[in-house]
């Protein structure tokens, strides 16, 4: 790979000076990444690291799935299944792992903590790619087998962000005798624009403001990758396939303008380092390709039309200030029995590494719902 990396020529100059980054990708960050790449970066430490964690295997489905499982001591521990998606993997939710496995007490006196399990989703990572025609709802069916079948967990939590929010959300929707809480950065509903907002009297403040027009530069200059996997990932695949630079240009790209600009800095933990660590797990697990077909496999992952999930178990919901998506709280109310809705001032779309600190927080709230029965409906407006 560093061989690739070395060789891949770049234009010496960019091609039309002074536009920055609002075409793509800027030619000196890239630049900049590459040479790190080549001259800073450390997958053996990287890889240490990935190793440190408890990795497995199972068979479900004539399917390989690879997961993470991180227990607590505690006998009380909560199990939750952590959803990523597209360009993400199991690597964003590593910062979350040590403190939520760990028992701390809540304000109310309980104590919490939980059974970590991180699954890459199949075509990403470690995990097989699937037959043609496969969706989120197929891969939830297989994720509630590894819960109850291979891990034994009889009632478990969910949390979902981007694809992954598909995944979680039919879990919620369709195994409610086993799923009893979840928590969403992400639903896969298509956001509203702000006259969709107006017919529905939704008001927003300063904040929701804010990610409401970042949703809106997002779909009307965001979308050219959405579009290109959704209907030709082979061609957008198959022409990275062989090239680490073109796989950090396409998802590099993503990291660097999807989340908190202020990266880097605490308590972010995207930096050059993390993208790089996540571009080579995608190179050398050769699936760029395979990764990119569930755009193309779920054309309709993100619904037009809100609907209600058949439970009414506890939904909790984050909004963090950079995300590409924003939901206010009457939309996200439609879909689920949303109990609890927290905004952030700081975070993007990989809230996991954006923001590890307050995602921790926000997931430790499930205990307040787990306890679960009909007199936590509320009606959050």
């Amino acid at each position: 790979m560093l061989d690739l990396i070395k060789n891949t020529r770049l234009p010496d100059k960019p091609e039309y000076p002074g536009v920055g980054g609002s075409y793509g990708l800027d030619l000196d960050v890239l630049k900049t990444l590459k040479n790190q790449w080549i001259h800073d970066y450390d997958w053996q430490k990287d890889q240490s690291y990935m190793n440190s964690f408890h990795h497995f295997k199972t068979r479900i489905e004539s399917l390989d799935i690879h997961f993470i499982h991180e227990k607590s001591e505690a006998a009380n521990a909560i199990p939750i299944i952590l959803f990523h998606g597209w360009p993400g993997s199991f690597l964003e939710f590593l910062p979350l792992i040590k403190n939520l496995t760990q028992s701390v007490a809540l304000a109310d006196g309980t104590t919490v903590s939980f059974d970590i399990i991180i699954p890459s989703l199949p075509g990403f990572a470690f995990s097989q790619a699937p037959p043609a025609n496969w969706t989120v709802d197929d891969t939830a069916r297989v994720m509630n087998s590894l819960m109850i079948d291979v891990l034994g967990y009889e009632k478990y939590a969910v949390h979902g962000t981007d694809w992954g929010s598909g995944v979680a959300y039919s879990l919620y929707d369709r195994f409610s005798a086993h799923v009893k809480a979840s928590h969403f950065v992400f639903i896969p509903f298509y956001p509203k624009d702000t006259a969709g907002l107006a017919e529905l009297n939704i008001t927003l403040d300063n904040l929701e403001t804010f990610k409401e027009s970042r949703f809106i530069s997002w779909e009307t200059t965001g979308l050219g990758y959405f579009n290109e996997l959704t209907t030709e990932p082979n061609t957008i695949g198959l022409s990275l396939f062989d090239n680490p630079v073109g796989q950090l240009a396409f998802i590099g790209h993503k990291y660097l303008i999807w989340s908190d600009p202020r990266q880097g800095t605490p308590p972010s933990t995207i930096t050059h380092s993390e993208i790089l660590r996540t571009v080579s797990l995608y190179y050398l697990t050769q699936t760029i390709v395979s990764s990119g077909f569930i755009y193309a496999q779920n054309p309709n992952g993100f619904k037009g039309n809100y609907t209600r999930a058949q439970t009414d178990a506890p939904l909790l919901f984050s909004a963090f200030k950079y995300n590409v998506g924003f939901w206010p709280p009457a939309l996200v109310a439609k879909v689920g029995n949303l109990v609890s809705y927290k905004n952030h001032e700081f975070g993007g779309h990989f809230p996991g590494l954006d923001n590890p600190p307050e995602m921790v927080e926000d997931l430790r709230d499930i205990r307040k719902y787990w306890s679960w029965t009909s007199s936590y409906t509320t009606q959050i407006k």
